[in-house]
């Protein structure tokens, strides 16, 4: 599932935006060659009780939002060993699968901190698979520098009108950038979105710049309009792959029966993934 915002009329959201009109709709990727380009995109298995999307962006690391980690009741944190991301997914088959050896979740993150903009910028994490994903149709995206206002961006997601196969939205804009670095975008997204990477065009080929977080709604020309949120990347990023690299149990390590450490969600929520 993913957060519900309604923001506050300021001067950037409320003035009108170039472009935001020209958004493209959704186009499922249901052929082969809808998706081809896009296969690295998969559906993250959460448990048996739920779902969110990632993206390969090596042979071994899935980019995702951290709160697709934890259960929404309980506020645990999901065991490694429950997750399973399946690369290209559409009607029942995987273009590629891994487990999760382990995954790793961004410092500032707060699964109690509630659904505040500070909190959203943070909702990022990294999984590592056991065995790295090498097929020739499956290739990893790069990261890009960070969209600014106006730019054209794109987004490929699963949610929950199609649980089967992902969709492509190739063009929506960069509404605003807030101060703590969240994104607030006019792309389509819904329940099981959340993790969704946010591409943007460079020398022919899709680069990451962004992950959904959140939706939300806004004023925007007048009237009350869905958003979508995205975190920020760069710096981020650089901090879950340090954990990794230099194996931060901190952040890295899920409550288990020899670690209980359970983490508790306030009533306040935070983003959430659908439940199938």
């Amino acid at each position: 599932m993913i957060r519900q915002f309604l923001l506050a009329c300021g001067v950037a959201l409320c003035a009108a935006v170039p472009g935001v009109a020209q958004d493209k709709p959704l186009q499922m990727l249901e052929t082969n060659l809808q998706a081809q380009g896009w296969q690295a995109v998969g559906r993250i298995d959460i448990g048996g009780t739920g779902f969110c999307t990632g993206a390969l962006i090596s042979d071994r690391l899935v980019l995702t939002a951290a709160h697709c980690l934890f259960d929404r009741d309980s506020g645990m944190r999901f065991p490694d060993e429950e997750l399973l991301f399946r690369a290209g997914f559409r009607n029942g088959r995987a273009a590629a699968e891994g487990r999760v050896y382990r995954s790793v979740v961004h410092p500032r993150y707060a699964p109690r901190g509630g659904s505040g903009m500070e909190n959203v910028s943070h909702d990022l994490a990294l999984l590592e698979l056991i065995h790295p994903i090498r097929n020739m149709g499956v290739v990893p995206f790069d990261v890009f520098s960070e969209p600014r206002r106006g730019d054209q961006v794109g987004v490929v997601s699963y949610a929950r009108e199609r649980l089967e196969a992902p969709a492509l939205q190739e063009r929506c804009r960069v509404l605003d950038r807030d101060t703590t670095g969240v994104l607030m975008m006019s792309c389509s997204v819904d329940f099981g979105s959340s993790g969704a990477p946010v591409f943007a065009m460079s020398h022919g080929r899709p680069h990451i710049v962004s992950v959904v977080s959140a939706k939300g709604s806004a004023h925007l020309q007048g009237q009350i309009s869905d958003i979508s949120l995205g975190v920020s990347l760069g710096a981020r990023l650089d901090i879950l792959r340090a954990a990794l690299e230099s194996r931060d149990r901190r952040f890295i390590q899920a409550p288990s029966a020899d670690n209980p450490q359970p983490r508790v969600m306030s009533s306040g929520g935070g983003a959430r993934f659908m439940r199938p």
